[in-house]
């Protein structure tokens, strides 16, 4: 997430100073476009790889900052949460055996950090979204310990006003709040980078748009959040929700969310897309900058343009621009932050193949692909990629509506044959990269296709936390394979690793369909909900989903045997029956201890609540079930 020399708290006066080094970098920017100071003529790529650390129980490990002391690699560094970390390739020149070198990095890098990862009880994995991660998970005290990333929280935090709000809706529906910025740390992907000429970048940047549609929807990778199936990548909404700064209005007006994929094509310069960005997305995190650009370009060197790199570093496009210096020379680059992590490292490069493939033959054929595609086509199509991968209808030349199985063997793949030959990559490469896309969409199995498929596999088997369990633990299994993700075989639920790995906290295996009632209502249709649903305890919940009661099987036994005729007639409500003030546990709570609970209070149902709200139960039959699951092992071994 760029540079960590931040303030965590920065006051207005500070901020006002840092705005004026921004418009200072931006200026002097145009000057260096002006003068013609970029590096051009050569064509670099690089990557970022982000990943994920799993720890005996195939759940998230917060160990990074241990991994990082004792790796002391300068090419691995932190992520948003301690159980993430990145990944920074060296720049290669697009030509030759580029691919491969890309791809041996990776590997080798990811060979060292899982052999210092193992000696923290942790594994680390490839993939979009995690499988098992909770949202307890996702606390302040698992957020790397670094300024930027607390006073981007806090920032994001004071320009909302209020909680983090979200909502996904794929085959499964998800609605949650969370109070911080930490739902991002869900996220990790492999987002590359395109070294382009100053006076080409408008052209270029606009067609890394038109490509980003059929290249996402060839390689998602993250259909699943807590156990739900949304987006075929989920990362998309999940990332532009997580890092929205815009408040609820009751007024009807425009505002941009700091995640975007822009509102149209660019028409000149670079400069373009960092003007929109300081006019609409105010400045988050501020930082002491000492250089003067316009004295550094004076002297006949290269400015850092610390501010406007820092601002850009907090504005999320999907496509974005970044400045940068290599041996003293200026340059612009585009990073397509569009693709997941995962399957492997081989899956990887060549989703970034096809890409660097399409972005030449796309300009040797079209040149300015405004002309043939419009801005909003392209943008709907982007966001039909990442909620239904293979399965989108994708916006093509002439307006046509083509499906991506089509468009991608039919028409993009071929395209991207070209453009690789033309940079000077062998063919063997360009068969090995571009044959694994090729075979991924003739079978339909993507990494979201795959991690879908096992899921219904295991559908009625285990909990909801073996299932999840089992996904992590075969593609964990499976990365080390080396095989391609649309070889691998579905996942099992014997690779979960065995009942004791998934019951050690509540939320594990807690009951989260839940039949609740409010306390006015008539106490009849509990009756009703156990008889119908086979169930002993009812929740009750306030309008604002707070639990405020509980009524068991044994309180309307009770009600029964002490009623007379004309009592039964009278409609009672919930309220006169319940319990009130119910025993409760947060979803973070050792199995265990709430095991003591139960037994301590001689209760046979234990509500679980977070802030107050019902989030999930656990009763005797569910620890009978437990038991059940350890004989089940204990014979079989």
């Amino acid at each position: 997430m760029g540079e960590q020399r931040v303030r965590q708290e920065t006051d207005t006066v500070e901020l006002r100073r840092f705005m004026q080094k921004l418009l200072v970098d931006l200026r002097a920017l145009e000057q260096m476009l002006a003068e013609d100071r970029f590096e051009s003529g050569v064509r670099r790529i690089g990557a970022e790889q982000e990943v994920f650390l799993v720890g005996p129980s195939f759940g998230a490990a917060p160990v990074a900052m241990e991994v990082l002391e004792e790796l002391g690699d300068p090419h691995v560094t932190t992520e948003l949460g301690r159980f993430n970390l990145e990944f920074n390739l060296d720049p290669l020149t697009l030509e030759g055996d580029c691919l491969r070198r890309m791809e041996r990095q990776v590997e080798t890098l990811l060979q060292q950090v899982r052999e210092v990862a193992a000696h923290h009880g942790a594994q680390v994995l490839l993939t979009g979204i995690l499988p098992t991660l909770d949202k307890s998970d996702l606390t302040l005290e698992n957020m790397a310990p670094r300024p930027r990333y607390r006073a981007l929280n806090d920032a994001i935090k004071r320009l909302r006003g209020q909680h983090f709000e979200f909502h996904f809706k794929g085959p499964d529906e998800l609605h949650i709040s969370h109070d911080n910025v930490m739902l991002e740390a869900c996220n990790t992907s492999f987002q590359v980078h395109f070294q382009v000429g100053a006076d080409e970048f408008a052209r270029l940047y606009n067609i890394a748009q038109a490509t980003a549609a059929p290249v996402l929807a060839a390689a998602t990778n993250s259909p699943l959040l807590f156990g739900k199936r949304l987006w075929r990548e989920t990362r998309i909404a999940l990332f532009q929700q997580s890092i929205d700064t815009r408040s609820p209005t009751t007024h009807v007006r425009e505002q941009s969310p700091r995640v975007s994929f822009g509102r149209s094509w660019v028409r000149d310069s670079v400069v373009e897309i960092f003007q929109e960005d300081i006019a609409r997305f105010r400045v988050l995190i501020g930082a002491e900058i000492e250089e003067d650009p316009f004295a550094a370009l004076a002297e006949g060197r290269a400015p850092k343009l610390a501010a406007l790199r820092l601002h850009n570093s907090t504005v999320y496009r999907w496509m974005r621009p970044c400045y940068g210096v290599l041996d003293g020379r200026p340059h612009l680059r585009i990073e397509n932050r569009v693709l997941p992590a995962g399957p492997t490292p081989r899956d990887e490069v060549a989703n970034a193949a096809f890409w660097f493939g399409l972005m030449k033959a796309m300009d040797e054929e079209f040149g300015d692909v405004t002309r043939v595609l419009s801005f909003d086509d392209v943008k709907e199509s982007f966001f039909a990629a990442a909620r239904h991968g293979l399965n989108a209808q994708i916006a093509w030349i002439d307006r046509k509506s083509v499906p991506a199985r089509e468009l991608i063997p039919g028409e993009m793949l071929p395209r991207a044959r070209e453009g690789l030959a033309a940079l000077g990559i062998p063919a063997g490469d360009v068969d090995h990269y571009l044959g694994t896309v090729e075979e991924r969409v003739a079978t339909g199995r993507t990494g979201s296709q795959w991690l879908l498929d096992s899921l219904e596999g295991l559908a009625g088997r285990g909990t909801k936390a073996e299932r999840l369990g089992a996904l992590t633990a075969a593609s964990l299994e499976r990365q080390r394979s080396g095989l391609p993700g649309h070889e691998w075989e579905p996942a099992r639920l014997d690779e979960a690793g065995g009942w004791h790995k998934h019951y050690s906290r509540i939320e594990q295996f807690m009951t989260t369909d839940l039949f609740t009632v409010n306390q006015d209502e008539l106490v009849d249709l509990v009756a009703c909900l156990m008889d119908w649903e086979h169930i002993r305890h009812v929740p009750v919940e306030d309008g604002d989903h707070r639990l405020v009661g509980l009524v068991t099987h044994r309180t309307l036994l009770r009600l029964l045997a002490r009623s007379s005729g004309e009592e039964r007639r009278r409609p009672i409500p919930v309220s006169e029956v319940m319990q009130k003030h119910p025993i409760t546990v947060p979803p973070h709570t050792p199995t265990l201890e709430a095991i003591d609970v139960m037994k301590k209070h001689k209760i046979g149902c234990l509500p679980i609540c977070e802030d107050g709200r019902l989030v999930g139960i656990v009763t005797e039959r569910d620890f009978m079930n437990v038991a059940g699951q350890l004989l089940e092992e204990l014979l079989a071994g």
